[in-house]
């Protein structure tokens, strides 16, 4: 986990300057997280705090839980990891089983605290894997409703088009990034959603 460290040491100043604050949501997970500019003016109410960072892994997320996630003590936290390890042909069951720590790591050191797990994008660039993207999808929702204050949200059926395809109009040129569209719909499938974080 050595490269993701320079990044991670920054996320750890940013936690440090911020005063603990009551209520306050923290966004957790990869590049889909850390290019999400719109966040406080998404969910001013939520006081959004944004520690993803790039390129990581559920595992990895894992992995800092402690340094990131539990010295900002959020009220929610809002989740979004997977892509990338099976960008980097991790199974399903693998990440699975990485989701399944950073649960018991929520209930360990903030206990009571809501997860809100947001599906695994059908990305254009990533479409070669859809069959493992979708798995893992249904995998880690079925286990979540086992879990007190842990919810899953599909982004991924909104994201698809009438043919069943990804909708391109919502990716950067790469075809794996959001462009403000993109995010513009994850923001009304959270708000539109019963979840409550």
């Amino acid at each position: 986990m050595f490269w993701y460290e320079e990044e991670v040491r920054q996320l750890e100043k940013k936690v440090s300057n911020k005063p603990p604050l009551s209520g306050r949501t923290v966004f957790y997970g990869s590049s889909s997280i850390r290019l999400w500019s719109s966040l406080a003016v998404d969910f001013p109410e939520k006081k959004p705090l944004n520690l993803g960072f790039g390129g990581s892994t559920l595992a990895a997320c894992t992995w800092f839980f402690e340094r990131l996630v539990v010295p900002a003590n959020p009220s929610s936290i809002v989740f979004y990891a997977g892509d990338n390890d099976l960008g980097d042909n991790r199974h399903p069951e693998e990440v699975f089983l990485f989701f399944c720590t950073l649960v018991d790591k929520v209930a360990q050191y903030l206990p009571g605290t809501p997860l809100v797990y947001l599906a695994i994008k059908p990305s254009p660039a990533r479409w070669a894997i859809v069959d493992r993207i979708h798995y893992t999808n249904k995998i880690i929702s079925e286990k979540i409703q086992e879990l007190p204050h842990c919810h899953f949200v599909d982004l991924y059926t909104p994201m698809l088009n009438n043919h069943g395809l990804p909708r391109r109009e919502l990716y950067e040129a790469d075809g794996l990034h959001l462009n403000p569209k993109g995010y513009a719909l994850w923001r009304d499938v959270l708000l539109n959603s019963a979840v409550t974080f």
